[in-house]
């Protein structure tokens, strides 16, 4: 089954409020956050009448994308939580490809917006980011670091104002009040270890009804990822499991939404219930899944003094919703559903949903550089290509700017000018899962048969994530007549399981070279099972003593179509 475009999320405070406009019961479309967004935390806000969510980003920058929304249905990103080196400067040392920034926990409290998480660097170490104003990258504060236990840490604040810190570390759920003025925590409690399944983790503490509930995940972030819930009269137990667990799974199914799990239940301001999770379109295959793991919605029930019940997750689903309404949602930036045409006027900035992987050199990105290059981006060289070699290390940056992949079918379009002037300067776009698996389309100076050097287009491959057959690969000579003008790079995802790389004369549009095709499943899994892929520009003097920069314009993404069952 397939839809041609998609719902949105929402994750909202335990209280109920009565809101003056009507739900009705509605179809919507997962995923609702498509594309590479895994572990969701969201929270509603009365004074606002808005849902704001975060998901995870790793090692990307910016990171800790916040979306707003009014009806579940559309969202909008207005900020990013990490937004500058010195909240985290020790992401330009993180050399795994899937370490930064795992599992935050998003909740407003007393007016102020928190953010936790843990931050898997050269070190393991808690981060507590605060905002007054989610419309802002500047709002958010410094993070106030504490000693975290593992990961997925989660905030809550008990009936007397105390803090704690429920987080998943050494196979079991830890428990411990944190101080948001010193960072300081205190003894430990070990909670539960869930019903069996390896590695509980992704721990949320809820308090309703007198009951404590504990709400953690199992089972791995793979096939058999679930949801397990307990609950106590005490805050750290002893604990009566659900009689219905898992509370939330697709496990055991041929759906093609798997890896349901690490998920947050939330009432919104009509008193229905929902549940947000993390999911790969993969099937039970689990083979193909280029876009990671992706954000979906579940509505639920929750009877006083009883457990949730979730309806099982699915492509298509029907829930009560309010009437759409996206036109009054703050902030600057973009909604996920919407098409870029990003021309780089002088004055403007780099859209806020794209992304770096770690900090990009600062010298390495310039819009609307003085000179012939107006309504242009500059790329200037890195030393290193996108995979780097032994003597690479992270701090050095690489020259690469990209966006989700967020569509299964999708078309992607670049004009490049380049004139590369010294051996194998490169300049092009990319498939991106990690440094470690990607696929690019580059014009390179390359040596020719007759032994001088000429520009070619290049699609070469690195890695090959769940792909078993021949890699795809070739070389082709930039025509003579397209010299001296910018070539529009394009790359479509022409199926849910091929991509076709083609480059396509300024001059004369109608002439288009397919240089090659790939399987998606190259970019699903492997080294970025954690990530999911994205598209973008790179230039890289590949190691050599090249500085010749490359100046992009007309940057457009439009997405095409959803797989969905």
């Amino acid at each position: 089954m397939w839809s041609p475009g998609f719902s949105a999320l929402s994750f909202m405070a335990l209280a109920t409020f009565t809101l003056c406009r009507p739900t009705r019961d509605l179809p919507y479309t997962n995923p609702i956050l498509p594309g590479w967004h895994s572990d969701p935390s969201c929270t509603y806000v009365k004074e606002e009448d808005t849902v704001f969510c975060v998901t995870s980003t790793f090692i990307a920058f910016p990171g800790l994308p916040v979306y707003a929304t009014k009806d579940l249905q559309n969202w909008k990103q207005v900020s990013n939580v990490f937004n500058r080196p010195s909240q985290i400067p020790s992401l330009s040392d993180t050399i795994g490809q899937q370490g930064g920034i795992y599992a935050p926990t998003l909740r407003y409290h007393d007016g102020t917006f928190y953010l936790i998480v843990s931050f898997l660097g050269p070190e393991t170490k808690g981060l507590v980011f605060t905002s007054s104003d989610p419309y802002s990258d500047a709002a958010w504060s410094e993070p106030l670091e504490f000693p975290v236990r593992g990961i997925d840490p989660d905030i809550f604040w008990d009936d007397d104002g105390t803090v704690y810190v429920t987080s998943a570390d050494d196979s079991r759920i830890q428990h411990y009040s944190l101080d948001l003025h010193t960072g300081a925590t205190g003894p430990v409690t070990y909670l539960w270890n869930g019903t069996g399944g390896v590695w509980p983790e992704g721990p949320h503490l809820y308090r309703k009804d007198g009951f404590y509930y504990l709400m953690i995940a199992e089972g791995g972030t793979e096939l058999n990822h679930a949801e397990t819930m307990v609950r106590s009269k005490s805050r750290t137990g002893p604990w009566e499991p659900c009689p219905h667990n898992p509370i939330l799974t697709n496990r055991n199914t041929t759906q093609y939404f798997q890896t349901v799990g690490h998920a947050d239940l939330f009432q919104d301001g009509t008193g229905s219930w929902w549940a947000v999770a993390l999911s790969t379109r993969s099937g039970p295959e689990w083979k193909n899944y280029p876009m990671g793991r992706e954000t979906i919605l579940a509505p639920a029930t929750w009877e006083d003094g009883g457990w949730p019940v979730i309806q099982p997750v699915r492509g298509q689903m029907r829930a009560p919703l309010l009437p759409r309404e996206n036109k009054h949602i703050k902030g600057h930036g973009s909604f996920v559903d919407e098409p870029d045409h990003v021309t780089f006027p002088p004055g403007s900035d780099i859209p806020s949903h794209f992304l770096y992987w770690r900090y990009p050199p600062t010298s390495s990105f310039a819009v609307s550089p003085q000179g012939a290059h107006a309504s242009t981006l500059r790329l200037t060289p890195s030393l290193y290509n996108i995979t780097g070699n032994a003597s690479f290390t992270p701090d050095e940056g690489i020259t690469l700017l990209t966006r989700r992949q967020t569509d299964t079918l999708f078309t992607y379009n670049v004009d490049v000018s380049f004139d590369p002037t010294v051996p194998n300067e490169e300049a092009g776009v990319t498939l991106f899962l990690t440094q470690e698996q990607h696929i690019d389309l580059g014009l390179v100076l390359l040596e020719s048969q007759n032994g001088k050097y000429a520009p070619a287009f290049r699609l070469q491959v690195e890695g090959r994530g769940n792909y078993e057959g021949l890699l795809p690969g070739k070389i082709v000579p930039v025509p003579e007549a397209w010299r001296g003008a910018p070539i529009r790079f394009q790359i479509q995802a022409v199926s849910d399981t091929q991509y076709e790389f083609a480059v396509i004369s300024t001059r004369k549009p109608s002439q288009k070279l397919v240089i090659g095709h790939a399987d998606s499943r190259i970019v699903s899994g492997d080294t970025g099972r954690f990530t999911g892929t994205l598209v973008g520009v790179y230039a890289t003097s590949n190691g050599g003593s090249g500085t010749a920069d490359a100046y992009i314009r007309n940057w457009r993404y439009e997405g095409q179509g959803q797989k969905i069952a």
